[in-house]
């Protein structure tokens, strides 16, 4: 589907004024003034996020209470267990807490639900089973803040629940000794972006001030803090949560924290992956090359192994399992494409993606741990909500659903709306999960489109590509990408600056990248000046090029390739336009 291209207004007097305030290229003020940073003291914080720029765990609501009952159950001895999500926010966020309550002597274990066997949330007959084993303090990480029933069954057994989730919370508040949430009602907490691995990240910082002198840590504990930065990430990056605020000083920290302090097991990892040279990680690192590793153990019923991972102190189960996760992923990458295939033929034969709102997709026998992936590629291609549904093969069991929203659309709002026709569902704006009957999937897309036609107008159905600047090849220097670079890390609500060019061609045919063959290398060329650029999964594009001798448009993202220490500028084409 054609994009539509739009290049951010600029005023020339503003960029003048910022760059000489903040002491800033006009390149990097233009930018700055793009994510709505108008003065120095705010370029100043968003240039240099500082671990400063935290804030007070104390402030979070429920932590207090939580840290108190944690101290209590580790002076008394009894049986702590952390349970999490099995997704990279859930495992990382398990692994924090874990190792914190270790390193107090705590007598602790952890639990990772099966994806497809139990699904997400916190289940009654795991509560139970936990119980019979001796649990008396359960911790859920990135889960719990709609589970109610387990909640009650918690009480039932005799356990303390402490909730710790990122999730909306809708109605009533579980049945818990605290609830830890960053956006509770009436809550004055600061920042509610937190992703569930930085809401652990406070929980551990504040058990480890509980645990230190006049509140502050113990130098041990000052270590792991530091090295938990890089869990909570890896976490944060994942799961998609907007990169500002205090998530952006976690990660930027975080970032270096994991290249030169990793836990063993992500150390293993590092060097599978070739990205053990580095002083400091990108988040593309983690989200293109670490987290797909860890998501691939839970999306495959595998994530408890991948908890093992962040925590296991011995060498050669480090490397066994980085091994097997990397497996894991290929296997991963392989589903993903069966199912990419099917869903798009599903559409051709059934779908007029031009005049639906919203798809909704579903097959027996889909991986319920990879449709989220494939849910979120649609999307992005269609520029519609798209939900993917796994139907049991034998019928006997509800369908599970991922679903994946388009910027300015409430995903659970819109679950919400339907949910009459659904068993479960939560999640957030962006991303969400539902379970729902088979006979109930007509009804329910029925239900679903008219929701988003009401709530996204046929305009915005059109997908729009916001330009940050128009630039010559022969701008983008070392130099220049380098100043670029200073806006990292980069993510969700900061993404990598996007710029365009116009009149250029094509230096030499484009050719397939990678074993799959799903990427695209070129070179582009501009006034004399060309320069490497790849497509990923632009793979499609290749004919229509190789055919086209005119000038094209380009929209890209500049990088600096620093593969053999040669730190040249190469080109990640995201669209083109036939001039």
């Amino acid at each position: 589907m054609a994009r539509c291209w739009r290049i951010r207004p600029h005023d020339p007097d503003q960029i003048a004024a910022l760059s000489r305030a903040a002491g800033v290229s006009p390149v990097v003020a233009r930018l700055l003034i793009g994510r709505g940073i108008v003065d120095a003291s705010g370029a100043s914080r968003f240039l240099e996020p500082k671990l400063t720029h935290l804030h007070d765990p104390a402030d979070m609501p429920g932590c207090a209470a939580a840290t108190e009952r944690i101290g209590a159950a580790v002076a008394a001895g009894e049986r702590i267990v952390v349970y999490g999500d099995y997704d990279v926010d859930g495992i990382t966020g398990t692994a924090i807490l874990w190792r914190c309550l270790k390193l107090l002597g705590a007598d602790v274990g952890y639990y990772i639900p099966h994806r497809v066997d139990e699904g997400y949330g916190l289940h009654e007959d795991a509560v139970r089973a936990l119980a019979t084993q001796g649990t008396r303090l359960l911790i859920t990480v990135d889960c719990g803040i709609a589970s109610h029933q387990a909640a009650d069954a918690a009480a039932q057994c005799g356990l303390t629940l402490i909730v710790t989730d990122h999730h909306e919370p809708e109605g009533e508040l579980p049945r818990a000794a605290a609830v830890v949430h960053p956006r509770l009602p009436g809550s004055a907490y600061p920042f509610g972006g937190l992703s569930g691995s930085g809401v652990a990240f406070k929980l551990a910082w504040a058990v480890c001030q509980q645990a230190g002198e006049g509140r502050r840590a113990s130098p041990p504990m000052r270590e792991f803090l530091l090295q938990a930065t890089g869990l909570a990430a890896m976490g944060t990056v994942a799961d998609v949560v907007p990169l500002v605020d205090e998530n952006r000083a976690l990660v930027s920290f975080g970032l270096t924290s994991l290249a030169q302090r990793p836990t063993l097991g992500l150390a293993t990892l590092l060097r599978m992956t070739k990205l053990d040279g580095k002083e400091r990680l990108t988040s593309e690192d983690v989200g293109f090359a670490l987290a797909p590793r860890l998501n691939a153990a839970g999306r495959l019923g595998q994530a408890q192994l991948a908890v093992e991972l962040l925590i296991t102190e011995s060498e050669e189960r480090a490397e066994e399992l980085a091994q097997y996760v990397d497996r894991l992923n290929t296997d991963r990458q392989s589903l993903e494409r069966r199912i990419l295939l099917a869903a798009n033929r599903q559409i051709k034969e059934r779908f007029d993606p031009a005049h639906e709102p919203a798809l909704v997709l579903a097959e027996h026998g889909w991986n319920p741990g990879v449709i989220g992936i494939v849910a979120g590629r649609l999307a992005e291609k269609h520029h519609r909500p798209v939900v993917l549904v796994a139907l049991d093969r034998l019928g006997t069991k509800p369908g599970v659903g991922s679903a994946r929203s388009v910027p300015g659309y409430d995903l659970f709002a819109a679950l919400a709306a339907c949910r009459d026709h659904l068993v479960a569902f939560g999640g957030h704006e962006a991303a969400a999960g539902l379970t729902i009957e088979e006979d109930r999937l007509d009804v329910f897309r029925a239900e679903l489109r008219e929701h988003a036609a009401a709530h996204i107008d046929r305009d915005s159905r059109a997908a729009e590509l916001v330009i940050d600047a128009e630039a010559g090849l022969s701008e983008l220097t070392p130099q220049a990408v380098r100043q670029i670079e200073r806006l990292a890390p980069f993510g969700q609500g900061n993404a990598r600056p996007l710029f365009c060019a116009s009149g250029v061609r094509l230096a030499e045919p484009p050719r397939p990248l990678g074993a799959s063959g799903r990427h695209l290398a070129l070179r582009l060329a501009q006034h004399g000046v060309s320069l490497r650029a790849v497509a990923f999964g632009g793979a499609e594009w290749a004919e229509d090029l190789a055919n086209d001798d005119g000038p094209l448009d380009v929209a890209f993202r500049p990088v600096l390739n620093d593969f053999r220490g040669r730190n040249n500028v190469e080109l990640h084409l995201i669209d083109w336009q036939r001039r």
